[in-house]
């Protein structure tokens, strides 16, 4: 009985091709299949670098279908790589039923890391990312787009979402909407291309920027949410020094005792507590 193969899971340039790795393109060059996100886009990076390894396409609608018998094969000794059409497999691309199941089966899933639109926007973004959440794409639906900016208006934490084109300027009206006039984002577009760029201010500031020019507004979008700064210099002890005034006391007298203890900012205080009240 022939040993199992592994499955690779494989990152690919967002933009420019110099960004692959030589890891990448020795193990697209050494598996027996590649599962690709879309046969046709995959093939061009393919055909590029001189890559002739079989493909075989493994999408949003055929991924729990086909994920079996793709393990099926590496229990035979196979090994298969897993790509996206561009950036790092899972992330908001397909995959995450293939790996979860190869977990189940005791599979060998090798990750070989590179670019990520995630880590990139956020790198070059000026936010801060000791703590930072990536929450996807943000919904199409109005309410619901709303409801999931919301949900983090007090966030201490940098946010970052994936956007199209055709509705960045949307989803920056629904950030003034949820978040307020003066919400701070950076919008970082056409990452790793000639004509890559990072827009940060309010979002009616880079609202304003796309309307300047209409070109500005094609390529994918990253879009990043700063964090809340009165939620984030607030200490879980103050925190739950205010909330527990709150029950007992007047917002304003919750605000300027715990304001006092901890040596803190008594409008800044109240102005939060009035956000856990709306």
């Amino acid at each position: 009985m022939s040993n199992p193969g592994i499955l690779y899971i494989v990152a690919t340039p967002i933009g420019n091709l110099s960004d692959i790795t030589q890891r990448a393109l020795d193990t697209l060059n050494e598996v027996d299949l590649i599962a690709a996100e879309d046969t046709r886009h995959s093939g061009k990076l393919l055909s590029h670098f001189g890559i002739k390894t079989k493909m075989f396409p493994l999408h949003d609608h055929n991924e729990k279908q086909k994920a079996q018998s793709l393990l099926d094969q590496i229990e035979q000794g196979k090994s298969i790589a897993l790509i996206s059409d561009a950036g790092t497999p899972l992330i908001s691309d397909p995959g995450y039923n293939l790996v979860n199941l190869a977990r189940e089966q005791d599979v060998q899933v090798t990750p070989i890391p590179g670019p990520s639109a995630v880590i990139t926007a956020l790198c070059a973004a000026g936010l801060p990312t000791d703590k930072f959440l990536f929450a996807g794409f943000l919904p199409v639906k109005q309410q619901a787009k709303i409801s999931v900016l919301t949900s983090y208006k007090n966030a201490d934490f940098t946010t970052v979402f994936y956007e199209s084109p055709r509705r960045i300027i949307d989803s920056l009206k629904h950030v003034i909407e949820a978040l307020g006039e003066d919400k701070q984002v950076v919008v970082a577009k056409e990452l790793t291309k000639h004509y890559e760029s990072f827009k940060s201010g309010t979002a009616q500031e880079i609202i304003d920027w796309f309307g300047e020019d209409k070109n500005r507004q094609q390529g994918e979008m990253v879009l990043m949410l700063a964090p809340n700064k009165e939620e984030s210099a607030l200490s879980p002890e103050a925190e739950m020094l205010l909330k527990s005034l709150m029950e007992e006391l007047p917002t304003k007298k919750a605000a300027a005792i715990t304001a006092k203890i901890h040596d803190l900012k008594k409008n800044d205080l109240y102005k939060l507590a009035l956000t856990w009240q709306e």
